[in-house]
């Protein structure tokens, strides 16, 4: 027969999982316990802590039903397989097949890359590289790295090819429709993103006809 804490910490687990997502604060109240043993308690249960919302909120193993990314998002609160912010850009840039955009990091991870990229330009396990004015984040092992750059060189000449089919009237049309139009906004026309367009092709374009507005390399 199970004892009042038992009983109380059973309650508590039920509570937990029906509710998903908790935080710090509502454990402490829901056990009646200290900060201390709400930690410990956290840290026996093997929780998992949000990447966003400064690591606010837990949820328990067995609640997450990540992607194919290991990723999980509840209610604009995000939480990841490997851990923390920076263990899950290491993750998904090594496990990339040519390598990640900031855009495409932002993109998956859910948040924008201006906010956090900057902190992993060093980051061991990362290496960046310019490519055709956009930096791109490969993995720094040497082997893994060959093969994200091959075939990241390999998708732009796929890319290309079929810029050349269509993509240079629209993007032709569209400077003339938007005078001094900068490659961010190009990129952003309902036109280009229904050409899924790659920047890379759309950059190596308007550098090659002397077209592209002169601003900064785009990044991060």
């Amino acid at each position: 027969m199970l004892d009042s804490k038992e009983e109380k910490q059973k309650t508590s687990l039920k509570n937990l999982k029906r509710k998903k997502v908790f935080t710090l604060e509502h454990l402490v109240s829901n056990l009646e316990c200290s900060i201390p043993t709400a930690r410990l308690r956290l840290k026996k249960w093997k929780t998992y802590t949000s990447y966003n919302q400064n690591g606010r909120y837990y949820s328990l193993k067995t609640v997450p039903r990540f992607d194919e990314n290991g990723l999980w998002r509840y209610e604009g609160i995000f939480f990841s397989k490997n851990g923390n912010l920076k263990k899950t850009i290491v993750y998904l840039i090594e496990k990339s097949p040519s390598g990640l955009t900031g855009k495409e990091i932002g993109d998956l991870v859910g948040l924008p890359p201006r906010s956090f990229l900057h902190h992993f330009r060093k980051t061991a396990g990362i290496y960046r590289e310019k490519v055709g004015g956009l930096f791109i984040y490969f993995s720094d092992d040497p082997g893994r790295y060959q093969k994200q750059a091959g075939n990241r060189s390999s998708l732009i000449v796929y890319q290309d090819k079929q810029f050349r089919d269509a993509g240079a009237v629209i993007i032709l049309t569209a400077l003339i429709r938007h005078h001094r139009i900068s490659l961010e906004e190009i990129m952003a026309l309902p036109e280009i993103r229904s050409q899924k367009l790659s920047s890379f092709v759309v950059h190596d374009f308007l550098s090659r006809h002397d077209l592209l507005k002169k601003t900064p390399d785009i990044q991060p």
